[in-house]
């Protein structure tokens, strides 16, 4: 759909984008086309996408031969994209994909990818779950924020670079593959979006407790100024600084030096 299309859609149903939900619908079939070729969707293939809002991903995801399954928290636009779909049969779960029981909604087939234009509000927490409970699907195309993507595909070094950055590299090899004009959504959003690219790894990077680390890295980010001593004392207290010798890591160095293998070998030194 084009702005007036959408206008007009919306104006049938008595609907506005929800500001608190982070709506901004797409409306360049551009757009839609490049999502869909970049995340490599073609006939068969079994996919997810988080927040369909009124189906213009959707109907692309559809029309390039795919199963789509789209879970949609705004019980109120349910009507404008079922308006949209049509006759296609896409499965529609009024669901929050915060909540949804990823397993049994990606029941039967073993390989699934996610594909959405995520709400900025909630880009980071459905990245994280689906890559913590949803082994099936092995691989994300998300369009979020232009900081969002750039936090979640950063490395050691790069100004975005933070706990969620080592969260999803335990997990997973993410890439920016694009970035996404505010002129393409409706309402106009103030920032840029981005295409970041989420490829699960086989199996998560070994870590005898994965728990333990993710603390520390949660303790050393948390204090972004101070040093990896300081940063965690109230984790390690006066074993913060053997710690980090033993895991052959400067004390006075910063979390944003460390890299996902630092990290490992910080938590199985850690007492």
């Amino acid at each position: 759909m084009n702005p007036t299309e959408l206008r007009a859609l919306l104006g049938r149903h008595g609907l506005r984008p929800s500001r608190a939900l982070g709506q901004n619908f797409l409306v360049d079939a551009n757009t839609a086309a490049r999502i869909v070729r970049l995340a490599g969707v073609g006939p068969g293939d079994h996919v997810v996408e988080v927040g369909p809002g009124v189906g213009s991903l959707t109907c692309a995801l559809h029309d390039a031969g795919a199963h789509v399954v789209a879970v949609e928290l705004d019980r109120h636009l349910l009507p404008a994209l079922a308006e949209v779909l049509g006759d296609r049969p896409v499965q529609v779960v009024a669901a929050d994909a915060l909540e949804v029981d990823w397993p049994a909604l990606c029941a039967g087939p073993a390989r699934w990818s996610m594909v959405s234009n995520l709400p900025y509000n909630v880009a980071v927490p459905v990245v994280v779950r689906v890559l913590e409970t949803a082994p099936m699907i092995d691989r994300l195309l998300v369009m979020v924020q232009r900081e969002v993507a750039e936090r979640l595909a950063a490395r050691p070094g790069d100004a975005q670079y933070g706990a969620v950055s080592v969260k999803v590299a335990y997990h997973a090899d993410a890439a920016v593959v694009g970035v996404v004009p505010p002129s393409v959504f409706l309402p106009r959003p103030r920032v840029e979006s981005a295409l970041v690219r989420v490829v699960r790894r086989p199996t998560p990077v070994p870590v005898h407790d994965p728990e333990r680390m993710f603390a520390l890295v949660r303790a050393g980010f948390g204090t972004r100024r101070k040093t990896l001593r300081n940063a965690l004392t109230p984790v390690l207290g006066r074993d913060a600084a053997r710690a980090l010798e033993a895991a052959g890591i400067d004390p006075g160095a910063r979390a944003e030096t460390l890299g996902l293998a630092d990290w490992a070998r910080l938590a199985e030194a850690a007492p």
